[in-house]
């Protein structure tokens, strides 16, 4: 029997498409909403179907499912659209995790939206808030890269943004690669404080603190196994006004101050622009600016 909260949500004509999160590992890690509304649907559009079958058998759930996965999703979503245009109510599977991190699930939310269907969002497991919170790293601010692009050119680019983060940077990587990928890092950005965490919510999950110069080269001896979620801390903010402050000190301040007065800004806006960059007081601004104008007149 469909739940008082579908019934209310179809009184138009198209149905709904619901992103339900499923386990990242342990199958026990899903809520009792997504178990009911999978059960409820019309359809599961499922990554895998092989793999979401064994979540399906687990929790009884019998509703038919469709693969919908990175190969397809262009075309396959335009006709999960028409499916939800004519009425049915669909629910979205990742093999692991919420639908539309890292996935192509983002491709049919996009056509929904574009198509006035209603979307709504089951939360649940995710791999990367998982990891973050189990790191030991700051968590009030960071990014998330997901995999680094395989493109030689677009992986310089990310890395080359990544050099000046200042978040907590979360990573995914697949065994085969890891070892490379943590060479690569330590090599475009220096040593930093990461957590490598294996196999999440899992039997044999691990979790490793440590750093990146320590970690490249330790998995010589034995290949990795498992996925991986890597948790690195951004660069300290210190770092990046130290580096401010070295640029700046080899421009004379007069110079420094005029690059600001023909952006517009009047004297005082301008000094107070020069101190910020230079870590020093205005007052130390406007004495400097003195000495160079009294040794000018000289």
């Amino acid at each position: 029997m469909i739940s008082t909260v579908i019934k209310e949500r179809t009184i138009t004509m198209s149905g709904i498409l619901f992103l339900c999160a499923t386990p990242i590992g342990n199958l026990e890690d899903i809520t009792f909403r997504v178990i009911r509304t999978l059960k409820e649907v019309d359809l599961i559009a499922a990554e895998d179907t092989r793999h979401s079958i064994k979540l399906l058998n687990r929790y009884e759930i019998k509703t038919p499912m469709t693969s919908y996965h990175e190969y397809n999703k262009v075309e396959k979503a335009r006709h999960l659209v028409e499916q939800l245009l004519g009425g049915k109510n669909i629910a979205l599977v990742t093999d692991a995790g919420t639908p539309g991190i890292s996935d192509p699930g983002e491709e049919l939310v996009r056509q929904a939206y574009a198509a006035g269907i209603e979307v709504t969002s089951l939360p649940g497991a995710c791999a990367a808030v998982t990891a973050l919170t189990l790191s030991g790293l700051a968590t009030g601010r960071f990014c998330f890269e997901a995999f680094l692009p395989t493109d030689k050119k677009d992986k310089q680019r990310i890395l080359e943004e990544l050099k000046n983060e200042t978040r907590t940077i979360i990573l995914y990587e697949a065994p085969h690669r890891l070892e490379r990928t943590i060479k690569v890092l330590l090599e475009a950005i220096g040593d930093r404080n990461i957590t490598i965490i294996k196999e999440l919510t899992k039997k044999h999950e691990t979790i490793r603190q440590t750093t990146l110069a320590k970690a490249a080269g330790s998995f010589d001896e034995q290949q990795p196994k498992g996925e991986y979620v890597l948790v690195m801390e951004g660069k300290p903010v210190r770092e990046i006004e130290e580096e401010k402050q070295v640029k700046w000190e080899a421009v004379a301040l007069f110079e420094h101050m005029d690059l600001y007065l023909k952006q517009g800004m009047d004297k005082k806006e301008a000094m107070k622009a020069v101190a910020k960059d230079r870590g020093i007081s205005k007052r130390e601004v406007y004495q400097e600016l003195l000495r160079d104008e009294l040794i000018e007149r000289q």
